[in-house]
């Protein structure tokens, strides 16, 4: 794709986004629905596709360039492709984020300010391997309201192919905007879109945090980063060692390849001689690989874990294990070495779990819950464009309401900045009230 083929996509997306701005919800949500009635329609297509990427990440898993988690990430499967479905009607089903009013006050009589609701506009977005990603971002950029360009890995081109024309042509035949979807491929254009600051309102990366530092120290546009996830699971000597148990495990292995799950298993020293063979076994069954510091490996028979063990994010069947002396210590190991993404307290203490969730500086910090449920679907967002590990100006999973901004809109009847000016200047009321935006509202009273 030549430099003149991207300015021209990106010149497309923002018309289409001022079109899309002023479709009602039913429209957006129809075409939701259109969407996931396609998907699943073409299962067959998308996964002879998706055997194409596999079949070739397979391949590149044997040559050293690919690992399995990857590999693992790319799978489609009829019940995946179900899910994706559901997940599209799942964002459909969500309430409208757009022209809710977030406050409204009155300046004067018959002169009132509503703060609205308004979509972002072009969002650009550089995500994985993960096929689900790319309708994800989709889904939720048609129902705020954004037109979105889509750039995937080319681990996954020939399922991201699929995928977009099927979502590409059911939003067409429902009425969407043509253009409001865009779909690049090569690695250069992601740099022609870096100098389009003019025309790309926000960009989103998801990937690894020399990827985001690299998007966001080479672009003026605002960058929304969704970089690893170096989770922790704190063990606390007060904690339900039985609960702690069935958590450290699910956060490790229900699903090892994703962003939420835990990396490090910090354990207090007072129950580690209990805890961890009992855990050590139930990670053996799972063929997961344990990697111990010192005071772990004195407890149980496994590898030896580095300094870089504690910044890695694995994103396999590996976990490393530390043992600490105190919640404080377990407190400063996280801010040292964590990505400010998840982390979790197992705890039967109220006051040690509020120390810990109030003193630690990540996007969703839980207690006797495990890092798994760090996802926008789980959270009830309907889905998610990826989770957040700065602060502004979405934080978390962020999901519709993550995807707009805001507009102020004023209400007056004929009135004058004179009004209020000089010697004899009318005062203002400034009296907040409860009220929705509706334009001529005053005039309709």
């Amino acid at each position: 794709m030549t430099e003149t083929d991207i300015e021209r996509d990106v010149d497309e997306a923002q018309t289409a986004a001022l079109e899309l701005a002023k479709l009602g919800d039913e429209e957006r949500s129809a075409a939701l629905y259109e969407i996931a009635d396609a998907i699943e329609a073409r299962t067959d297509e998308i996964l002879v596709e998706n055997e194409t990427d596999v079949e070739e990440g397979e391949r590149l898993l044997e040559d050293g360039e690919y690992t399995q988690a990857l590999v693992d990430r790319l799978k489609l499967s009829e019940s995946k492709i179900e899910d994706i479905a559901e997940m599209v009607r799942s964002v459909a089903e969500q309430d409208d984020p757009l022209g809710k009013t977030l406050s409204a006050r009155e300046l004067d009589e018959d002169l009132e300010l509503y703060k609205v609701a308004v979509p972002i506009g072009v969002v650009g977005t550089v995500f994985e391997s993960r096929p689900d990603a790319l309708v994800q971002i989709a889904a939720l950029g048609l129902k705020s309201g954004n037109a979105v360009i889509l750039k995937g890995g080319s681990e996954a081109l020939h399922s991201n192919r699929i995928l977009f024309e099927i979502i590409e042509d059911a939003a067409a035949d429902a009425g969407i905007p043509d253009g409001w979807a865009q779909h690049i491929e090569a690695r250069e254009d992601v740099d022609a879109l870096l100098e389009m600051d003019d025309a790309i309102d926000l960009l989103m990366p998801r990937g690894s945090s020399a990827f985001v530092s690299y998007i966001q120290d080479n672009t003026s546009i605002p960058v929304l980063g969704h970089t690893e996830g170096i989770c922790h699971v704190y063990v606390d000597d007060e904690a339900d060692l039985s609960m702690a148990e069935d958590i450290a495990f699910d956060a490790k292995v229900q699903y090892p390849a994703v962003c939420n799950a835990v990396e490090t298993l910090l354990v207090h020293e007072d129950v580690a001689d209990e805890f961890l063979p009992a855990i050590a076994d139930r990670y053996e069954t799972a063929d997961v690989e344990i990697r111990g510091d010192e005071r772990t490996r004195d407890i149980v028979d496994v590898e030896a874990a580095t300094e870089a063990d504690w910044d890695t994010e694995y994103g396999d069947l590996i976990v490393s294990i530390k043992v600490v002396d105190s919640l404080e210590a377990a407190i400063d190991h996280v801010t040292a070495h964590g990505s400010k993404h998840t982390e979790s307290i197992v705890t039967e203490d109220a006051d040690r779990a509020s120390a810990f969730m109030r003193s630690l500086d990540s996007a969703s910090v839980f207690h006797n819950a495990s890092t798994r449920f760090a996802d926008g679907y789980r959270f009830g967002l309907g889905a998610e464009v990826g989770i957040s590990t700065g602060k502004i100006h979405a934080r978390g999973p962020v999901g519709l309401e993550g995807l707009t901004t805001y507009k102020y809109h004023l209400e007056g009847d004929g009135h004058l900045v004179a009004t209020y000016a000089g010697e004899d200047a009318a005062p203002f009321t400034h009296r907040e009230f409860d009220g929705e935006w509706t334009p001529g509202r005053l005039s309709d009273e």
